[in-house]
């Protein structure tokens, strides 16, 4: 009994592919191995929400970013996305298979009009979530990062696709989804969407063209 109860408290904590990854009987010997795949990869960030954190009260805060988080879960897994992590007030999520980018931009629309929809008014506090987020598709190298002194792993990916998804959500504006011009290229023909101009990022010795997907 005390085994399955923490075998339940475990998978609220630990991603479905992490525990599938234990499953595997050969986990043991292969638990530093990784792999080059190809996804998409997506980060949500609930603009301002850092300024609220610092004026109202705790359990409120905690009440309100887990009820947006839950929102935003919904249509990452509709979409059959997974979710890497949570970052403070922001969401990274993954995306494989086919049609893995169109998936992600369903993902992120679906994710800006469901935050559209909430405001919350609790005990006086009064705030309308809005989103910003990056989306870049390519190679990226997934397996078990982190400190084997520490005995701490995280089952992730990282590389220059997941960099350049975070750097483009810090260039997204409330309510944007932005993409680079490589992505959008691959689904011009499927999602509306407009150049809004050229950003720098670190490491890049050309400016980066970035369109915002309107619908």
């Amino acid at each position: 009994l005390q085994a399955i109860k923490e075998n339940n408290i475990l998978k609220m904590y630990v991603d479905e592919n992490v525990l599938n990854f234990m499953g595997n009987k050969e986990f043991e010997s292969t638990i530093m191995a990784n792999e080059t795949i190809e996804g998409t990869v997506i980060f949500i960030d609930i603009c301002g929400f850092t300024s609220i954190s610092e004026n109202a009260p705790a359990d409120t805060v905690v009440k309100l970013i887990n009820s947006y988080f839950d929102e935003m879960v919904k249509e990452i897994m509709a979409q059959e996305g997974y979710i890497d992590k949570f970052i403070g007030d922001a969401i990274m999520a993954v995306f494989r298979g086919k049609y893995h980018l169109d998936r992600a931009i369903d993902a992120a629309l679906a994710v800006r009009n469901q935050i559209n929809k909430l405001h919350d008014n609790e005990e006086g506090f009064e705030f309308k979530p809005k989103v910003s987020i990056g989306i870049k598709s390519g190679e990226m190298i997934s397996g078990n990062i982190g400190s084997s002194s520490l005995k701490r792993l995280d089952y992730t990916v990282i590389g220059d696709t997941v960099n350049t998804a975070a750097r483009l959500q810090d260039a997204a504006k409330e309510n944007q989804i932005v993409i680079c011009e490589e992505c959008y290229g691959k689904v011009k023909e499927s999602f509306q969407c407009e150049n809004i101009g050229s950003i720098s990022l670190k490491n890049k010795a050309k400016p980066l063209t970035i369109y915002q997907v309107l619908e």
